[in-house]
C-alpha cells in the first residue's frame, strides 16, 4: 500500500515549514524530494520517519495510520517498520560489519541473526567482509553496511536522507546504481531526499520538486526535464535557458526578431509574451553565414560573449540581442564571432501562462 501523505504540516515555533503538503509513494516506486536547502525535503522525511512530530495533515504506511494530530496518533519511529538511510553512515566504530548490520534486530530482541544478517549482506554485496572493522572499509562499503542495516528486518518503506554527499563523484555513481538496483529487488517504496538532480533524474520513477515547504510540481523525470510547467522547475533542474517570445502575425518571435517554430503550435494574443525553455545541450552553434535548413532548424543571430573549454565539449555564452543563451558544442569559434544558435522545434518548450495571465 505504500506511503501517503495528506496536507502534512509542519510548525518550528512560529515559523511554518511545511505548508499542507500532499502526495503518495505507491509500492515498489521510487520517488525522490528534490529541491534546493531549506525547502522542507528533509523535513519532510523525518516526519515519515517519526523522528519529528507534525503540526498537522495524515502520515499512512502500508494503510496504517502513523500521525495524525487531530485523532492523537503518533506512532513511534522503531514500530514504523521502515528503514532509512541517513547522510552520515553511523556505522559504530567498535562492531565489525555484522554486527554493525545486527543491531536493529538485536534492538527488538531477536536472538539469532545470522540468517538475516547474511541475506542483508548478501543483498548489497558484502557478504565476504561480514567480520571487518568499520576502518577497514572504504566510503562506499561503509555506505553499504549502512544500506544493509536498513533492509535487515525487511522493512515495509526505505528512506534515504543524502546518503550519497559524503561520496566522491565516481563512487557516488556507482553507488546511486546499487540503490537503485536492491530498491527494485526488494520491491519496496522508498523516498530519497536530494538537492542533486542527477540523483534524482536517474534514480526516480517519479521526482516530487518543493521550494519553500511546497511541491511546486511532480512527475517522472524525462517530463520534468524536457516538459517542465514552472519556470522553478526547468531552472533548478538541469543547465536552461529562458528564452522570452512576443507573438505577432501570427507566430510567436524571439529577441532578434526572428520567427520561432515550435513543434506543438499554440496560439497566442497579439502582443502575449511568453517565456520558453531551450535546454544548453540541444543548442546548436553555427557560423553567421552557414546555410540552415529552414523546415527542420530555428536560427537565431548572436554574437559569442565568453567560452570555456571543458575538452568534450565547449561552453559558450551567446548574447542574442541582449540576452544570454548558453549552449554546448564542439564547433570552436573564437570570442566576439557572429554565429547562429541553432535548435529544432520539438526541442524549446514553452511554459504555460502565469495563473493571474489565464
Amino acid at each position: 500500500m505504500g506511503i501517503r501523505v495528506t496536507n502534512l504540516v509542519k510548525i518550528y515555533e512560529r515559523t511554518t515549514i511545511l505548508h499542507g503538503i500532499s502526495f503518495t509513494v505507491d509500492d515498489g516506486e521510487f520517488v525522490t524530494l528534490l529541491g534546493p536547502s531549506g525547502c522542507g525535503k528533509t523535513t519532510t522525511l523525518r516526519c515519515i520517519a517519526g523522528l519529528e512530530r507534525t503540526s498537522g495533515g495524515v502520515i499512512e504506511i502500508d494503510g496504517q495510520v502513523v500521525s495524525d494530530v487531530q485523532r492523537d496518533i503518533f506512532v513511534a519511529p522503531h514500530e514504523r517498520n521502515l528503514g532509512m538511510v541517513f547522510q552520515s553512515y553511523a556505522i559504530w566504530p567498535h562492531m565489525t560489519v555484522a554486527e554493525n548490520v545486527a543491531f536493529p534486530l538485536v534492538v527488538r530482541g531477536m536472538r539469532d541473526t545470522r540468517e538475516a544478517v547474511g541475506w542483508a549482506l548478501d543483498v548489497v554485496g558484502l557478504g565476504a567482509l561480514a567480520k571487518r572493522q568499520p576502518s577497514e572499509l572504504s566510503g562506499g562499503q561503509q555506505q553499504r553496511v549502512a544500506l544493509a542495516r536498513a533492509i535487515v528486518g525487511r522493512p515495509k518503506v526505505l528512506l534515504f536522507d543524502e546518503p550519497l554527499s559524503n561520496l566522491d563523484a565516481r563512487l557516488r555513481d556507482r553507488t546511486r546504481a546499487e540503490i537503485s538496483r536492491i530498491q527494485k529487488e526488494l520491491s519496496i517504496p522508498a523516498v530519497y531526499v536530494t538537492h542533486d538532480q542527477a540523483e534524482a533524474l536517474s534514480m526516480s520513477d517519479r521526482v516530487i520538486v518543493m521550494d519553500a515547504g511546497r511541491i511546486v510540481e511532480e512527475g517522472e523525470p524525462r517530463t520534468l526535464y524536457r516538459r517542465p510547467t514552472s519556470r522553478f522547475t526547468a531552472d533548478f533542474i538541469g543547465a536552461a535557458n529562458f528564452l522570452s517570445l512576443v507573438y505577432r502575425d501570427q507566430a510567436w518571435f524571439a529577441p532578434d526578431g526572428s520567427a520561432v517554430r515550435l513543434a506543438d503550435i499554440e496560439i497566442g494574443d497579439t502582443g502575449e509574451t511568453r517565456e520558453a525553455v531551450l535546454r544548453s545541450e540541444i543548442v546548436g552553434v553555427r557560423a553567421a553565414d552557414a546555410a540552415i535548413p529552414k523546415d527542420s532548424l530555428n536560427a537565431l543571430r548572436g554574437t559569442i560573449e565568453n567560452l570555456q573549454y571543458m575538452g568534450s565539449h565547449i561552453e559558450y555564452s551567446i548574447d542574442v540581442s541582449g540576452v544570454l543563451l548558453n549552449a554546448l558544442s564542439n564547433e570552436e569559434f573564437a570570442k566576439g564571432a557572429a554565429v547562429l544558435v541553432t535548435f529544432r522545434p520539438q526541442d524549446i518548450h514553452l511554459l504555460p501562462k502565469p495563473a493571474s495571465a489565464v
